[in-house]
């Protein structure tokens, strides 16, 4: 008899990328082995139900959606107020969890999205037989790095350093670890800041996997530019900087290499101005946000994907490079040594920040060789054949039951 779990997926809706994407795939996946009651925002449903039925073999997952009336997120605007929000929605969904759980006899509760350790979790979850996470956002990013900052960012990086310092002081935080039963941590560094008395019910495993739906597209084979791609919002911790002033070192070694910048964010107007202090105009384009084909398109055209996050574990498009058979150049924030070797992608120690720009600029330079990215490219794509949601999906279940449910039985 397959085991009922009930997940709270405020993030979760096909389609789309980032988190969103993550709790879409994890639900998914997880369907395949557990009798699933999920709850997720009432926007969702628009995108969640045609997807559903066009794909009959999911309809056996329970959904529950939930909203403030309009009248009463007025002031939610995309990203704004968004932690605000959030909040109010746990707060107003603790009733849901409880009256679903006692009608069909749950007793697992899987907090999934958002997951952020110092964020709300319903109440009434936690004092079941409680799975959180995969949580991070407990990494920081040295201050050499947010030096280079605007004003606000810098700001939100001190407010975070803050929060990390007194982090034994923070009751919600302190009670989620307590009353876990499986704690699921982004990163070792998330891991590391769990309580040690708790820390035992804590293991690393990244949120995100191979999307095997992503196809390896023709290209063309006659390219005057080496083109690297940069995707994600334009958060000043995203580290686009780094890649950009990487590009000014590069060209002047080869001038035919291109980065296109995919993505928008409040540190745009910062890396615009700095493209334009650096001369960087011809070399350097800013793509926008864009539909996920679009996307698709994108990265199937590009030589090279860079991912320059200073403070996350591995990312979506990440991974999204092994599937489409692309090198990749990144910063070892604990999350990527787990999945990515220097056999088909350049993983870059976050050390000093002039350091890393150099590494960047060598491994651009290496990769304009087309017999080096041929090379990188296969074995990306052969690698990427263990990373896939499927096999992730596997791993899900069997943590789960090896941490949870043989202790139920």
């Amino acid at each position: 008899m397959r085991k009922k779990i009930f997940v709270s997926a405020y993030a979760c809706e096909p389609g789309l990328g980032s988190e969103i994407g993550v709790g879409w795939h994890w639900v998914l996946e997880m369907s395949k082995y557990f009798d699933l009651w999920v709850l997720t925002r009432e926007s969702n449903r628009l995108s969640i139900e045609p997807w559903i039925a066009k794909h009959p073999e999911f309809a056996y997952i329970h959904w529950l959606y939930f909203d403030l009336p309009k009248w009463a997120r007025f002031w939610k605007k995309g990203l704004r107020g968004v932690r605000t929000y959030y909040n109010i929605w746990q707060m107003c969904t603790n009733g849901i969890v409880k009256r679903t759980m006692q009608e069909n006899d749950i007793s697992l509760f899987h907090h999934l999205t958002y997951g952020n350790v110092l964020w709300k979790v319903s109440s009434y979850g936690q004092r079941q037989r409680f799975i959180w996470g995969p949580v991070g956002g407990l990494e920081t990013i040295p201050a050499e790095y947010s030096h280079h900052y605007g004003w606000r960012s810098r700001m939100i990086e001190c407010v975070r350093r803050w929060s990390v310092k007194m982090l034994p002081m923070n009751r919600g935080f302190y009670s989620r670890c307590r009353k876990a039963d499986l704690i699921l941590c982004k990163t070792e560094i998330t891991r590391q800041l769990i309580p040690a008395k708790y820390r035992n019910k804590a293991v690393v495993f990244t949120d995100v996997a191979v999307d095997k739906t992503f196809n390896i597209l023709p290209l063309k084979t006659e390219k005057d530019f080496t083109k690297f791609l940069v995707v994600g919002r334009l958060d000043a911790w995203r580290g686009f900087d780094l890649a950009i002033e990487a590009v000014g070192e590069a060209v002047k070694v080869n001038p035919k290499i291109h980065l296109s910048i995919l993505g928008k964010g409040s540190d745009g107007v910062r890396l615009r101005r700095l493209v334009a202090q650096r001369g960087l105009n011809e070399w350097v384009t800013f793509a926008g946000s864009v539909p996920m084909d679009e996307y698709q398109r994108m990265m199937a055209e590009t030589d090279c994907v860079i991912n320059t996050s200073l403070k996350e574990g591995a990312v979506t498009v990440s991974f999204d490079s092994l599937a489409m058979g692309k090198p990749l150049i990144c910063l070892d924030t604990t999350g990527y040594t787990r999945y990515f070797n220097n056999d088909y992608a350049v993983v870059i120690p976050r050390r000093e920040r002039k350091r890393v720009i150099a590494d960047i600029t060598t491994a651009m330079l290496r990769l304009t060789d087309a017999d080096v990215r041929k090379k990188m490219g296969e074995k990306a794509v052969n690698a990427g054949k263990a990373f896939t949601w499927q096999h992730h999906g596997a791993e899900i279940a069997k943590v789960i039951e090896e941490r949870i449910i043989q202790h139920l039985s």
